[in-house]
């Protein structure tokens, strides 16, 4: 994909994003794979049920993006006169919404189950003429599947900061906390093997625990975007450096006496409102404007549309330079 909405990709977002595209689709393909290995050896564990559960729910991620990327090619129309890359955040809320309700659900059950004492059984199994326990085949099975998360989860989360895409960072940021949710339920099953049956439901709780603050999390950071908070960072931890770069560039025009800056986060470009007291009382000439703009343009692949404009006093809700 050469663009996003009308900004042409620089070559280094377009290997990228080419590298965010095989990784979204290698990982579905594996995670399809897990679901179908820990269905098979299921059994009555409530820690294996709801870590089974949470890998069907680690697939939204991966289905947004993809869905989202569809969206945000298209260029702006009338209709549309932003172009569509709040879709990227949409997918982020829908993705959000959907673990903080299943995982809510999740551990509303494992409580009562813990609370009303429901003792779980792992059975046995013939394999090979042996017979064995089919606690040290769940234990085997989420030893094995905990590989796949170390591999696409740093690769993507080097990835998000390069296309500034929040989406792509929490799908990388749930992958690397995996691990817990397959130590968790093995916690479980060997508890239960050993008479300590609480363990299980006590995994499950634990387990479901970290879906619902996944959810809480990209929840709030998809919505105050929504509600075009100022840009920040993709790992949303501090107001995006862009900020300050533009305002920088602005008051270094000789026509500039004091500016400020609107910049709200579009999913994965920046719609910027500058504004400008001019140094004499009458503006700048267009032509010296449109240069402004470009030079502006050029501090980063992000700052797809910018508006110029000329005032008598700074708005209030305007950010100075920091």
């Amino acid at each position: 994909m050469r663009n996003v909405g009308r900004t042409d990709l620089p070559a280094e977002q377009r290997t990228a994003l080419t590298k965010a595209i095989r990784w979204e689709w290698a990982t579905i393909a594996y995670t399809l794979f897990t679901i179908s290995l820990v269905a098979l050896v299921l059994g009555n564990s409530q820690a294996m049920k709801t870590a089974w559960i949470e890998d069907m729910l680690s697939l939204i991620p991966q289905v947004s993006f993809l869905v989202a990327l569809l969206f945000i090619r298209r260029k702006p129309t009338r209709s549309f006169p932003f172009g569509k890359h709040r879709a990227m955040t949409i997918g982020h809320l829908v993705a959000g919404v959907a673990l903080l309700a299943v995982g809510g659900n999740l551990a509303v059950e494992a409580a009562i189950g813990l609370i009303s004492g429901e003792h779980p059984t792992i059975g046995t199994l013939q394999l090979f003429g042996q017979t064995i326990w089919l606690g040290w085949l769940m234990v085997g099975v989420m030893l094995l599947i905990v590989i796949g998360p170390l591999i696409y989860g740093p690769a993507k989360l080097r990835l998000a900061p390069k296309l500034h895409n929040k989406l792509l960072f929490a799908d990388a940021d749930m992958a690397r906390a995996d691990w817990h949710t397959n130590a968790a339920s093995i916690v479980g099953v060997l508890g239960v093997g050993i008479g300590l049956w609480w363990l299980d439901g006590a995994a499950a709780i634990f387990i479901s625990i970290g879906i619902v603050l996944d959810g809480v999390r990209n929840t709030r950071f998809a919505i105050r975007d929504l509600m075009d908070e100022r840009a920040r960072t993709h790992d949303d931890k501090r107001t995006h450096p862009l900020v300050n770069a533009v305002l920088a560039e602005m008051l270094r025009q000789p026509w500039v006496r004091d500016a400020g800056v609107r910049m709200r986060d579009q999913g994965q470009v920046f719609h910027t409102e500058i504004f400008f007291v001019p140094t004499r009382r009458r503006p700048p000439r267009t032509e010296t404007l449109h240069a402004a703009a470009e030079r502006i343009a050029a501090l980063d692949w992000k700052l797809q549309d910018i508006s110029l404009i000329p005032v008598g006093r700074l708005p209030d809700e305007a950010t100075r330079l920091e």
